[in-house]
């Protein structure tokens, strides 16, 4: 009895090991690594949906863009809004792209272009979307999500809510990375 207990055991072992499936390997290309105060967030972008965004995010996360740029606008229960290297809100890199609007829902986790009244004005600015806001989606350029670290995303310091989320002495991105570039 005992013996067949222990061989139904193992069969049954065996196959639930046969049956998990293997976890894909992360398209390091296409993952960003930011850091923050509280920790690392790890973003998976989306170049199916926003080629020409990515290939931007890409370029100037090179370049060092982001590193020490603060979260200039957050507004609790919404977004965090970043990549404005003037920390004001009006700035950017100088190169607006071209909307790649999809119907990709901007659920938490989210990255979108910040843009101004003109569609087509998205530059350096990006939001990571706090709570699902779906009304946002098909209006901004939605180019990735984040997959681990959205704790440290929630600790970044809020807004004042009657200044439209502006931040007092705001929190900043220490550095982003492409994660094929990290040599760890």
């Amino acid at each position: 009895m005992i013996r067949t207990f222990i061989v139904t055991l193992t069969l049954l072992f065996g196959v639930c090991i046969m049956a998990a499936k293997p976890t894909a390997a992360a398209d390091l290309e296409n993952t960003l690594y930011m850091d923050l105060k509280g920790g690392r967030v790890v973003i998976e972008m989306r170049p199916d949906l926003a080629p020409k965004h990515v290939k931007r995010i890409k370029e100037l996360v090179r370049q060092g863009f982001y590193d020490g740029v603060v979260f200039h606008r957050v507004i609790d229960g919404f977004m965090a809004q970043t990549g404005d290297p003037t920390g004001t809100g009006t700035g950017g890199s100088g190169q607006k792209i071209k909307a790649e609007f999809s119907k990709e829902p901007h659920m938490r986790g989210a990255l979108s272009m910040a843009r101004a009244m003109d569609i087509n004005s998205a530059d350096s600015q990006f939001f990571i979307v706090l709570a699902a806001s779906t009304f946002l989606d098909g209006q901004y350029t939605y180019w990735g999500k984040v997959t681990s670290g959205m704790e440290f995303v929630d600790a970044v310091k809020k807004g004042d809510k009657d200044n439209n989320g502006a931040v007092t002495d705001p929190d900043k991105i220490i550095k982003m990375q492409v994660a094929a570039d990290v040599k760890e």
